[in-house]
Parts: C-alpha cells; structure tokens; sequence
C-alpha cells in the first residue's frame, strides 16, 4: 500500500475571532499547493483514494490538485494517529490513498511507519511524504520512504 500524506500549504495564523478551522491559505500558501498538485497530478496514480481533513487549510490546500476527494472529519486538526490510520485503512487499503491533513499527526504517522525509534517527524507545510510497502517474503513486509517532495523543489 502506498499512503501520502500532504500537509496544508501556508495558512493564515490564527487568532481569537478566527477559528482554527477557518484559517485561509495566503498567497505563498496558495503558490506552494499549486507547486505540489503539479507534481501530485503526474506522480499520482489515478486510482488514489483522497481524504481530506474538514480544516478550511486543507479543502483550499486540495483544490489546488483539481481530483475528486472526500471530506472525513476524523482528518480534523487534533485527530490521533490512530484515527487517521484507519480513516486511510493502513496497511489494508487495495489501493494508494492521498491524506491532507495537519501536523501533529501526519508527523506521528510518519514516524510510526518509517522512523520508529522517534515519536515525530517534522512535516513542513506544504510538504509530501509517499511511504510505500514492500513484500519481500511471506511474512515480511518492508516500509519505507518513497519520496518527500518540498514546493520549493517543483519546477513548474
């Protein structure tokens, strides 16, 4: 199974009128979503399921990549590991699946499934993280990190 996960480009910062989930992305949010949906639409494959966090981030993040996506409110900011893990149905899934989400939990996953002595890693905004698994015999099943891609390195 391959799961991607894609933290919200740069979002506004919050404040006490504001609620977190309303937060819009700024203009360099904006530049760096489209940046990544670029390199997502010609990496992706076109049978990737995408789930997506209800955070206003999120939904402005992934409308940059112009697929159908679904809304799970078990992607919202504050959600655990574990829930996200199985709102993407790891490792099962017969298909990739494209997570939008948030730190900290894209973080913990990445950390669970690659890096395993740390609790976190550190996901940038904008960022993607492609974790792949590997059969290797009958019981032994590789993850690793396929690839990490930043905005800054898409040419677009």
């Amino acid at each position: 199974m391959d799961l991607i996960l894609w933290r919200h480009a740069e979002a506004e910062p919050g404040s006490l009128v504001l609620p977190d989930t309303e937060r819009k992305l700024t203009p360099k949010g904006v530049r760096q979503a489209n940046k990544m949906a670029h390199w997502l639409d010609s990496n992706l494959p076109h049978s990737c399921r995408i789930i997506v966090s209800p955070a206003l981030r999120t939904r402005e993040t992934m409308a940059a990549l112009e697929r159908k996506f679904k809304i799970l409110p078990e992607l919202s900011p504050g959600a655990s590991a574990d829930e996200v893990l199985a709102a993407a149905n790891w490792p099962n899934s017969r298909e990739p699946v494209l997570i939008v989400g948030h730190q900290p939990y894209l973080g913990q996953i990445a950390a669970r499934l690659i890096a395993p002595m740390q609790q976190e890693c550190a996901i940038r905004k904008g960022n993607v993280w492609w974790i792949s698994q590997k059969q290797r015999e009958e019981d032994d099943v590789e993850t690793y990190l396929k690839a990490l891609m930043t905005p800054d390195l898409v040419v677009k």
